[in-house]
């Protein structure tokens, strides 16, 4: 187990099995036509508080509708997930056939159909392939274990070229705490929550509105500050439950040990969505954008937003171009307030612009810096104290032939 001396948290293994009270499975149903490991369970072993956030798309897939739904409680036993398909813009089939996902997962664990929460993800406009998916759910029900977060991790994976699973541990009141976690998303990644999907578990015994305040707080500073295409997906969501299975006294809001948590799950979320980020569909560097000197943190966000959106600027950081008049542009087009005479930017560590000019700069040496696999970018507008951080990619030629080929 390794400590991270910058946070104090432990690193444990096992993804979203790591904590106390979780079991998991993913298996191959048929679904992916490479064969594939393609339909997911998460399964808490007693009903426990959960709370999730959806895609702002008005195009929301079946899954997010019956999840929102079914997750209104408060409560959830489980969570099915099938990969290959989205069942977005299904219609009414859709819907049945999300909900059908639901009752099958239900009857397999002996719990109500409104405690479990459905996911999808793959091609939209396709019908559900439901035979295969209900003989996968089965499959996975008759699976379930306490070390098969790695095997849901994979099972979740569209475009994705690795697993996105991470668990930390930590203490409140000298009992230890683990927050697990596992993720899917490379390409059609701007989340906007309030192709991405998360899940993400702990032992700690949080209320159900301590589940919702915390990963709410939570998405707004990770996946909510993470891009890859601009695109919001139909089927983006993001899951926590929590079990209690490690004991101690019921965590609220108000409660000793809240914040902690809370930091916990903000670090699991921070980790997947940068793992998200690095996997972007032919992304080559990851780039951490930073606006400061805004005159609020909503105008460095919206800033630091639209640089990182920015097709010009991503295919400059791909090309190893310091072209910050990009950025300059970037920073221009958005509802930020700028004043371009105080505008300062910094291309991996080198100074190219101040006070709204060029500023002499070795082109060697910046080309130098732009080969590395990880660029920050940093706009100063000096007008106020606002300051936003947003991680996103370069956009290759690798992308286009991926997303020209997806439903290939």
């Amino acid at each position: 187990m390794e400590t991270s001396t910058e946070t104090g948290f432990s690193y444990a293994e096992g993804g979203v099995t790591a904590p106390l009270g979780f079991l998991a499975a993913g298996v191959s149903a048929g679904i992916k036509k490479s064969g594939k490991r393609d339909v997911a369970l998460l399964v808490a072993e007693e009903s426990c508080p959960a709370a999730a956030v959806y895609t702002l798309n008005t195009m929301a897939a079946a899954p997010v509708q019956v999840t929102r739904e079914h997750m209104s409680s408060g409560i959830a036993r489980a969570a099915v997930v099938n990969a290959g398909n989205a069942n977005a813009c299904t219609g009414s089939s859709g819907m049945a056939d999300a909900r059908a996902m639901a009752q099958a997962t239900a009857d397999a664990l002996g719990c109500d159909a409104r405690e479990v929460a459905v996911a999808s993800t793959g091609v939209i406009g396709m019908p559900m392939p439901m035979d295969l998916v209900l003989a996968g759910i089965a499959e996975a029900a008759s699976e379930l274990n306490s070390t098969a977060g790695n095997a849901a991790a994979e099972a979740i994976m569209t475009t994705d070229t690795f697993l996105k699973e991470v668990a930390i541990t930590v203490e409140v009141e000298d009992v230890r705490y683990t927050v697990g976690g596992m993720a899917k998303g490379s390409g059609m990644i701007m989340p906007n929550m309030a192709t991405m999907l998360a899940f993400v578990t702990t032992d700690a015994p949080l209320t159900s509105e301590a589940c919702a305040v915390a990963l709410r707080s939570a998405v707004d500073v990770t996946f909510n500050r993470v891009t890859v295409d601009s695109d919001t997906s139909t089927n983006d969501m993001c899951l926590l439950m929590a079990s209690g299975a490690a004991g101690g006294d019921s965590i609220g809001v108000g409660d000793a040990g809240f914040a902690v948590i809370g930091g916990a799950i903000r670090a699991v979320c921070g980790e997947l969505a940068r793992m998200i980020v690095r996997d972007g569909e032919g992304a080559t560097k990851f780039i951490e954008v930073t606006v400061r000197g805004a005159a609020s943190d909503g105008d460095a966000r919206d800033a630091a937003m639209s640089i990182a959106n920015s097709p010009l600027f991503k295919t400059a950081i791909f090309g190893g171009d310091a072209n910050w008049g990009r950025v300059a542009m970037a920073v221009g087009k958005s509802s930020a307030r700028v004043d371009p005479d105080r505008l300062e930017i910094v291309f991996a560590g080198i100074t190219t612009c101040k006070d709204g000019t060029a500023v002499p700069f070795d082109e060697d040496a910046a080309a130098l810096a732009l080969a590395a696999n990880e660029i920050e970018v940093t706009a100063d507008l000096h007008l106020g104290d606002g300051t936003a951080t947003v991680w996103t990619c370069d956009l290759s030629y690798e992308y286009v032939r991926i997303n020209g080929e997806y439903r290939s």
